[in-house]
């Protein structure tokens, strides 16, 4: 079976099911600061999940684009990607859990034609928050699924979430296949690797205070969510993701550069496939490298796949980028990914890195002077310059130069306690929690936009937000500085209506009519045919699903704190509530 074939299959079956299609949503997250990209297809979903109505129903599937970044240094093994699909199916407030099992056994065995000899179960044990779930046990028992296949988990691996401090969480059931061509033991051991996750289905039904406790959600949601490379390997009897049809043509392509074979360098191949592949998609979806969040993460694969790219011997004078970004785009051909944009980008990134290349090892150059390399100057090399652990090792080796890993490796780690901590902090905050002051900072943001359009033309568009309780930060199309004029004007506008106490309005309709109305919003296939559109009085109507305060009067009074560049052609304003 092909990546096709088992899109169709999968949202087919769930259309049958009364589940309606929705939109892919693109890789940078709309209104949700909370993490750097799309990590899940329940992300685009959170206020949905809180409560607020969907225009297109209470059961929903897709198969969503994604990005993680945590396991990065994973990828290069048969199962780790930094970009995937995702398939999802949800229901909000609808079926429980007995359904959502049923259904997607019923996909795995009757439209897949999976063995259920080959799935095993994990299940939440219970603690002293949450009862053991005995009820979904029971499902899969009348299913066939025998007890010795069943796995009751502690909290870590068998419950899902808050995203945040506080919000929705609950009980997650975990799919595993028999991965092996090996004889399917007759228990399942989660210590066994040839067990691989094929799918999660959350239970979501609790909802997770301030102050640490868990109450009963008014809307209990099914979140389910599926690893389409992994399922794809399943049906294809293949333990390597890698040899699939969406990665071998890429695979081809690094064969013939290096003049090496996949089957002697799978590490170094993989890792060039898969961050080349990633960087494609972020890329399309509006992001270029640079020093900073999203650019920050696409710098870094970009640099990485070309580093293992020399390890391999391509030479600096072959163009690695091109080959593998036109075997992506055919691969992907129903995303209709901007081939020009990603290749013009990736060449402009690697000719940099070419020469941050030189300056690195003009730098290894001073500190080998004294014939020995510390951590703290060896991680200098692998985080400004680029230089993977081996070159290192490989330089200092060449030049008889004293060089301990482990020291590197100190640094390292004490460099990725920083990154986690930076991570979570960034989660607690947005519009995961749905806090008051998020949600007021939100609808401020609607105002911004419309007092943009009125002070600067009509053609301003927004090109990204970030918003939590302390502040909003708005990103817009303008090719200059604004005047101090200017500022004035866009801010007295903003508190103009304000003052005015507006009634916020909701409507749902069709995309073709939130167009002729004059709705705010990037009229492509992000939207799905059903859209929401919140008016503020005359001044302005917008598509959106974040969280929106009932009465402009709650908002206080808006104030600017900031106006610079955010990227080229990209203008960003940093703006409070008082």
């Amino acid at each position: 079976m092909n990546r096709k074939e088992l899109i169709t299959k999968y949202i087919e079956f769930f259309k049958s099911k009364n589940h309606e299609e929705i939109k892919n949503s693109s890789l940078i997250p709309e209104n949700d600061p909370t993490v750097l990209f799309t990590t899940a297809g329940m992300q685009p979903l959170v206020p949905f999940l809180l409560g607020q109505k969907h225009p297109q129903g209470k059961r929903l599937v897709n198969v969503q684009r994604c990005i993680r970044t945590g396991d990065i240094e994973e990828v290069g093994d048969t199962t780790h990607h930094t970009f995937f699909e995702m398939l999802g199916n949800w229901s909000l407030g609808d079926y429980w859990g007995g359904k959502a099992i049923e259904d997607y056994f019923e996909f795995l065995t009757k439209i897949l034609n999976i063995p259920i000899q080959k799935l095993a179960i994990g299940l939440f044990k219970g603690d002293k928050d949450a009862l053991k779930d005995l009820e979904s046990e029971n499902t899969w028992k009348k299913l066939g699924i025998i007890k010795e296949k069943i796995y009751f988990g502690e909290r870590k691996d068998n419950w899902w979430g808050p995203a945040g401090e506080t919000g929705p969480c609950g009980p997650c059931i975990e799919i595993f296949y028999w991965s092996s061509n090996q004889k399917v033991p007759k228990e399942y051991d989660p210590k066994n690797k040839n067990w691989v996750e094929i799918g999660t289905t959350v239970l979501m039904d609790s909802n997770k205070t301030k102050n640490g406790t868990f109450i009963p959600l008014n809307q209990k949601n099914i979140d389910f969510g599926g690893g389409f490379e992994r399922t794809l390997a399943m049906l294809n009897n293949s333990t390597d993701n890698y040899e699939m049809e969406i990665w071998k043509p890429i695979i081809q392509v690094i064969e013939k550069l290096s003049n090496k074979k996949y089957s002697e360098n799978k590490k170094e191949m993989r890792i060039i496939a898969d961050h080349i592949k990633a960087a494609c998609f972020i890329i399309n979806d509006g992001i270029t490298p640079s020093n900073s969040e999203q650019g920050y993460v696409l710098r870094r694969l970009i640099r990485r796949a070309i580093r293992f790219s020399k390890l391999i011997g391509i030479p600096k004078e072959k163009d690695l980028t091109t080959p593998i970004v036109k075997e992506t785009l055919k691969i992907y051909s129903d995303y209709k990914l901007n081939e020009k944009k990603i290749i013009d980008e990736l060449n402009k990134e690697e000719n940099k890195f070419e020469k941050t290349l030189d300056k690195g090892l003009k730098e290894f150059e001073k500190m080998s002077k004294n014939k020995k390399i510390d951590g703290k100057e060896s991680f200098l090399l692998y985080q400004s310059y680029g230089f993977p652990i081996e070159m290192i090792k490989e330089l200092a080796k060449e030049k008889n130069i004293k060089f301990n890993p482990e020291n590197f490796k100190a640094e390292l780690k004490k460099h990725q306690k920083l990154s986690q901590t930076a991570s979570a902090g960034k989660f607690k905050s947005g519009l995961a929690d749905n806090s008051e002051l998020t949600t007021k900072l939100h609808t401020a943001s609607h105002l911004l936009l419309a007092a943009l359009k009125k002070v600067l033309g009509n053609e301003i568009i927004q090109k990204g937000s970030n918003i939590n309780p302390e502040r909003l930060r708005f990103d817009f199309n303008f090719d200059r500085k604004l005047t101090e004029e200017e500022k004035k004007k866009i801010k007295d506008l903003v508190n103009k209506e304000i003052k005015k106490n507006q009634k916020i309005t909701k409507e749902e309709m069709s995309l073709q009519i939130a167009k002729e109305k004059g709705a705010a919003g990037i009229f492509d296939d992000k939207y799905s045919n059903i859209v929401s559109v919140y008016t503020i009085g005359n001044f302005s109507k917008e598509i959106c699903t974040g969280p929106h305060v009932k009465n402009t009067k709650e908002l206080g009074n808006f104030k600017i704190q900031k106006e610079q560049s955010s990227s080229s052609g990209v203008r960003r304003i940093k703006a409070i509530l008082e």
